[in-house]
């Protein structure tokens, strides 16, 4: 059995490492680099780094600030926002990041998904959805809809079929950020991680909830993720990295070690 990962996310906006509630009314936290290194120090199994606002303003990435983190860290490290193109991938990964994580693009242009798995192997490619609950319809069968643009924009898509056909494209991971949970430190939403996690062959990451080490228990066991992205307990001094690990360990969840 594959130890379950626990990765926390650094959400940058103007090079300042921020935390907002269902993706809005964000607050400035603190210096993603210095977070970063702290994170790695405590036992993170991965990072995660989103320039939240790159896609939405049309820009590219922040790519000093990869450069930055991945100098100071030596665990795998995923980058996404603002990733339009191949070369746009390139230059992540030559920044220092292992993985890409593409979402907007994916959606607008889904042979990006295709295209990225044949360049750089599929184990670089992350598909990031950003899903939301809505009543359910022919269109949107599972009640979960796929949002771009950090959230903003909705898209028509099925999550469990654009999760699929992110499988099928190439894609070597999904992670999947609940709008309606994140940031509100109430427990991960359990039935779409658990649905699209059963009907995929690739790892999800959960996201999206997490506020306290029950709830990430709960994210691997019921929500039978791979891995579990945080923000919240980490960045407020909630909960350390090592206690989160114990408190798994002790409950029967195979994780790397937790110092």
């Amino acid at each position: 059995m594959l130890s379950k990962r626990i990765i926390p996310c650094l959400d940058v906006r103007n090079g300042i490492l921020t935390k907002g509630i269902k993706f809005k009314d964000n607050v400035d936290v603190g210096d993603p680099v210095a977070a970063a290194k702290a994170y790695y120090e405590q036992g993170a199994d991965e990072i995660v780094f989103y320039d939240i606002t790159a896609s939405a303003e049309g820009r590219e990435i922040m790519i000093d600030v990869v450069r930055k983190v991945a100098e100071n860290i030596f665990i795998p490290f995923s980058v996404g926002g603002g990733l339009r193109s191949l070369e746009d991938m390139r230059q992540v990964l030559l920044a220092g990041a292992e993985k890409v994580s593409i979402n907007t693009a994916a959606v607008l242009n889904p042979d990006l998904i295709n295209e990225g798995a044949q360049a750089f192997g599929s184990q670089c490619i992350v598909l990031g959805m950003d899903v939301k609950r809505v009543e359910a319809s022919s269109s949107i069968p599972s009640g979960y809809e796929v949002f771009i643009h950090g959230g903003r924009t909705p898209t028509g898509l099925d999550a469990l079929k654009w999760a699929q056909e992110g499988e099928e494209r190439g894609a070597g991971e999904i992670c999947l950020n609940s709008i309606d949970a994140d940031g509100t430190q109430g427990g991960y939403d359990l039935v779409v991680t658990r649905l699209i996690a059963t009907n995929v062959g690739i790892p999800v990451i959960a996201s999206g909830g997490a506020g306290t080490p029950e709830h990430i228990y709960e994210a691997l066991t019921e929500g039978q993720a791979d891995a579990a992205l945080i923000a919240s307990v980490v960045h407020y001094n909630l909960y350390p990295i090592s206690l989160i690990k114990g408190m798994l360990a002790r409950r029967g969840i195979k994780v790397r070690s937790y110092w």
